[in-house]
């Protein structure tokens, strides 16, 4: 497959770290032990995977070996496989709506502008008509900035200096009476521990809820920084106190070791899809994320 393909060409140093790390434990053991299991948990930890996720890991493999008889390294492998993809894959399927109204939300300095554009650029491939709304009116050529990933998307934009939630109203009455497939609504970078920021994000979603027609279909998608590790956890619990997070963009996972942290997520949020990742600079450097892709990516050459 085109997306399998990419993948495997964007996580080369995530495949290489965890892939490499498991070979070198087949080649120290002979036997799946409490030192053998060990290693494996220190291996999963240095790909970027979160404690408590390769503890996780650790256990269940331990339960299964016992279960299923499993007594050298190398037969840990498919086992490895499914109790990763019950942590990756979603709860419930992911819909596909005809008309999507998407507020997206994350700290400064993760990738959100470039997840806009990227995202624009998707829908409209997919054919789609995208709009987006410039509203975060309160950082320097952040306007300026969006419009240029709107050019490079090829997608409408909508913008207007003052308050945001003003321009996130006008550009829901411009969606629906444009007929856009899809808004995409930019928004200030918040501090996840700054009340204040925080508040005023509660007040755009209240915005988008109290006037979204009922032929459109509401998002609230996080993005989220891969190399920030356990902070990750941290934007996410916040984010979810105030909104109710329907997806997750995964952005620079392009770099060394970076490929185990969307396992950390999945662990622990598993109620919340992994919708996006970003694997490069690109415009076209946003995949749909797939769980037995990655799963085939980070363990399939083992």
């Amino acid at each position: 497959m085109e997306i399998f393909k990419s993948l495997k060409e964007k996580f080369i140093q995530a495949t290489s770290n965890i892939s490499n790390g498991l070979k070198g434990l087949f080649a120290l053991f002979v036997k799946v032990d409490e030192e053998f299991l060990d290693n494996l948990e220190e291996t999963l930890i240095m790909s970027d995977v979160s404690v408590r996720a390769a503890s996780k890991i650790k256990d269940q493999l331990r339960n299964k070996c016992k279960l299923e008889n499993i007594q050298s390294p190398e037969e840990t492998i498919n086992a490895l496989k499914d109790i990763i993809s019950d942590i990756l894959v979603n709860k419930d399927e992911v819909q596909n709506y005809d008309k999507n109204i998407i507020l997206v939300v994350g700290i400064n300095g993760v990738g959100k502008t470039t997840s806009i554009g990227k995202l624009a650029n998707f829908y409209r491939k997919s054919g789609k008509k995208v709009l987006i709304a410039a509203g975060d009116t309160f950082r320097a050529a952040a306007v300026e900035q969006i419009e240029i990933w709107a050019q490079r998307s090829e997608c409408e934009i909508y913008k207007k200096e003052g308050d945001p939630g003003a321009v996130i109203y006008e550009s829901i009455s411009k969606a629906v009476s444009e007929n856009f497939d899809t808004l995409i609504c930019d928004t200030a970078g918040r501090l996840h521990n700054k009340s204040n920021l925080m508040d005023e994000m509660q007040k755009i979603n209240k915005i988008i809820d109290k006037n979204i027609p009922e032929s459109y279909h509401k998002e609230v998608f996080l993005v989220l920084d891969s190399s920030t590790g356990q902070n990750m956890v941290s934007q996410m619990e916040e984010f979810s106190k105030i909104l109710n997070v329907t997806g997750l963009i995964l952005t620079k996972l392009d770099g060394t070791a970076k490929g185990g942290a969307i396992i950390s997520v999945r662990e622990q949020f598993n109620d919340v899809p992994i919708r996006y990742i970003g694997v490069g600079e690109s415009i076209d450097d946003l995949e749909e994320f797939n769980s037995d892709e990655f799963i085939n990516v980070i363990l399939g050459n083992v």
